[in-house]
């Protein structure tokens, strides 16, 4: 059962720290770039960082995906809930997706870890599988998303012992800040031990 806690403006399941997971590109191919029945959400400002960036980072895009963006724009609205989010290509991948050796990748975050630019992707693309929602009064809900596209994601981590909330350190401090994910970090023992202590007590 996903139980929930408060941990600084956010409500957070603890989901987030019981599951593993852990991006296995080799197994999955990058699907969440292609999938799904929309592009990637977009917070404030996250759409005109794109276009200041994209002269830079456009020579790595394909051809088809320049075509798409210079016709769609560099970002569009969702008809479903009237957010901004990032093209797709013909209702396929986002049309910053790119493919190298057959896994689907973000041209975004290409330019990015080649120290061409500072805006690393989106940062619904960066949480996932968190995905926030927005409460009110400052407040966010950290959701825990299940989604087939990344069973490999759940028994790579488990494999290797990675959960969520360690997978995700360098997104989640990007998004709240250090001193956030200390505090998460002291919730994620608090929990433990709590755990464990229940689990003595129903030995007894």
């Amino acid at each position: 059962m996903n139980y929930m806690m408060q941990v600084g403006n956010c409500i957070v399941g603890t989901e987030l720290l019981e599951e593993d997971f852990l991006c296995n590109l080799d197994s999955c191919k990058g699907h969440c770039c292609v999938e799904g029945e929309a592009g990637a959400p977009l917070e404030e400002g996250e759409a005109e960082e794109i276009e200041k960036y994209y002269p830079i980072f456009k020579k790595y895009l394909r051809d088809e995906a320049i075509a798409e963006i210079e016709k769609l724009g560099y970002s569009v609205i969702d008809k479903r809930d009237g957010e901004p989010v990032t093209p797709l290509r013909k209702g396929k991948e986002c049309v910053y997706t790119i493919f190298e050796h057959g896994i689907a990748k973000c041209g975004i975050e290409k330019a990015y870890l080649k120290g061409k630019i500072p805006f690393r992707k989106p940062i619904s693309c960066h949480l996932y599988p968190i995905r926030i929602k927005k409460l009110g009064d400052g407040m966010d809900a950290l959701n825990y998303h299940f989604w087939h596209v990344c069973d490999p994601a759940r028994k790579y981590g488990c494999k290797k012992k990675v959960k969520a909330y360690a997978f995700l350190k360098d997104a989640l401090t990007r998004k709240y800040g250090e001193a956030w994910y200390e505090e998460l970090l002291e919730v994620v023992e608090a929990y433990n031990k709590e755990i464990v202590a229940s689990e003595k007590d129903s030995d007894c």
